[in-house]
């Protein structure tokens, strides 16, 4: 099996948790994405670009981060696989607001905004699917939100950890401080703790 056939095999594995897909419907699927072998450290998208594609994780893990005035990354985002992923930007027209890189190397199935809509029309439960998948991360974005007003950072690590259990151990340590907004000595702490604790 070669690395793209694998990739689409991984997205119709997911996609079929909820959706039966004909070998008809999945021949278009494969029309309408763009496989892409991406290796760790490569940028898909950089602040200021114009946002072609959005994206499905088949395997590794990207992140999504903006920069600020003063050169600090803050990171919005992490994409293990089975994640779809893109700047809000990608149906709007505009420039990205965002930068986003892999994290380890990845493979990633690419597409424009016209491809979903074909397959919307094509397959009508997928619009459900990638909906509900819309869903999920905006609501791990707005609790993210709400935690960062109100919880401990132990408790944002905790939700973390809820959010994304596969990468806890994948990812280097400041870059969840960075998502979590607080110093990599405060998470070494909290970690230390919760060591403890067990």
């Amino acid at each position: 099996m070669t690395s793209a056939e694998s990739m689409f095999e991984k997205l119709r594995s997911f996609l079929e948790r909820s959706v039966v897909i004909t070998e008809e419907q999945f021949e278009l699927i494969k029309t309408l994405f763009i496989p892409k072998e991406v290796k760790k450290g490569e940028f898909l998208l950089r602040e200021g670009e114009m946002t072609k594609y959005a994206m499905f994780v088949a395997s590794g893990c990207l992140r999504t981060y903006t920069i600020d005035s003063k050169g600090k990354e803050h990171i919005l985002q992490f994409s293990p696989e089975n994640w779809w992923t893109g700047d809000s930007s990608f149906t709007k027209g505009v420039p990205a607001q965002c930068f986003i890189d892999a994290l380890e190397d990845s493979e990633i199935l690419l597409f424009e905004t016209d491809s979903i809509q074909k397959i919307n029309e094509y397959i009508p439960r997928f619009a459900a699917n990638y909906q509900a998948a819309l869903q999920k991360s905006l609501v791990a974005k707005n609790r993210r939100i709400v935690a960062s007003l109100s919880a401990t950072a132990a408790e944002r690590y905790n939700d973390f950890l809820k959010i994304y259990p596969s990468i806890a151990q994948r990812v280097p340590q400041h870059m969840i401080a960075s998502y979590l907004g607080i110093s990599p000595e405060t998470l070494s702490r909290i970690r230390k703790q919760q060591s403890h604790k067990r």
